[in-house]
């Protein structure tokens, strides 16, 4: 078996060599710059603007929509802007929104940073439009990040802002590692995403597990008479995640679930332990911000319904086309194959 850092360009067929698994590269470059290659997939988008997708299978929805306008998250509903009007709810919300941050060389309208001020309106528009839908007892998660070159802003500014919503109740405070390269000499090497998690009402929270070995004894406690430690009480021969995610792989290029072009895709497994601690199944899970459709995909392997929106047409048909790619082959991405290839534009 492959380690995870192994998992490469073998597909189902499992005959591609070693050699091409380590010469492999992505067919593009990241799709929210601008460049040769976004403008001819652009013309490949299914939908317009405004335009909504229904899924006939699931009842999955995915719009080509803007998370600061009402009525675009509204038309997402199927509603007016007044929940009550409609029959659908959030249990779940699981947004991940630009981080305001600027990337090195990367020159693009589409990864533009504003002043904070602007960051933190933007914030709260998504915010005051996702509110009304969700359900009286729901979970709220964020992504986000810290710029250490500007005080590590956005992230405690956005925790302060949320301190304006008292009806979301701040629950944890997650690290997930995320290793990229091998750092610098001068620094201690950035290994973490951060995840905020925030609940309305009282919602269930349902245990889950890693797949890490339950191997260390400890905390000792006295029951009935008997001293047991906590791997005697446990229920499981793995350990429960805490608020630190080190079971994870962060996506790159080599693994299966591989989005080309998608820079700022988070791994399935990191959105499943979300949906199946935080949801039901059958329930409705919104995302706001779809990019490369990684909850909707992990919302289909998780029998959830989820209703999912971005403001850039590319990202909208990745995610449909991942969608329907996970249905047609069982692969949930593409390593470095291109999404865009059965449509003849290379």
């Amino acid at each position: 078996m492959l380690s995870s850092m192994e998992q490469t360009a073998i597909g189902p067929s499992g005959d591609r060599s070693r050699t091409d698994r380590r010469t492999l590269k992505e067919p593009f470059g990241r799709l929210d710059t601008s460049s040769p290659e976004r403008e001819r997939y652009a013309t490949q988008c299914r939908l317009a603007p405004g335009d909504v997708w229904e899924d006939p299978v699931a009842g999955h929805r995915v719009g080509l929509l803007d998370a600061t306008a009402p009525e675009h998250v509204a038309r997402l509903f199927r509603g007016s802007a007044a929940a009550s009007d409609t029959g659908d709810r959030a249990a779940l919300v699981v947004n991940d929104p630009p981080y305001n941050i600027e990337l090195g060389g990367e020159k693009s309208r589409l990864l533009g940073k504003t002043t904070l001020t602007e960051y933190l309106s933007f914030s709260k528009y998504w915010l005051e439009n996702t509110i009304p839908f969700l359900e009286p007892d729901a979970h709220l998660y964020i992504w986000l990040g810290a710029d250490v070159n500007n005080g590590f802003q956005p992230l405690p500014d956005f925790m302060v802002l949320m301190r304006e919503y008292p009806e979301l109740t701040p629950r944890n405070y997650i690290t997930l590692r995320n290793q990229r390269g091998y750092g610098t000499q001068k620094n201690w090497m950035w290994v973490r995403q951060e995840l905020l998690h925030y609940t309305r009402g009282n919602p269930p929270f349902t245990v889950v597990y890693t797949d890490i070995p339950r191997i260390l004894r400890g905390y000792y406690k006295d029951i009935g008479g008997t001293r047991t430690d906590n791997a005697a009480r446990s229920k499981s021969e793995t350990i429960r995640p805490g608020n630190v995610w080190v079971d994870i792989q962060q996506v790159f290029y080599r693994m299966r679930e591989n989005v080309p072009g998608a820079y700022a895709q988070k791994p399935v497994k990191a959105i499943r332990r979300i949906i199946e601690t935080s949801s039901k199944p059958g329930q409705t899970v919104l995302d706001l911000f779809s990019h490369s459709g990684t909850t909707l995909i992990a919302g289909e392997l998780s029998g959830r319904r989820v209703f999912t929106m971005d403001v850039d047409p590319v990202f909208v048909e990745l995610t449909i086309r991942r969608l329907e790619h996970l249905r047609a082959t069982g692969e949930t991405g593409w390593q470095c194959e291109n999404p865009f290839r059965e449509n003849g534009v290379y």
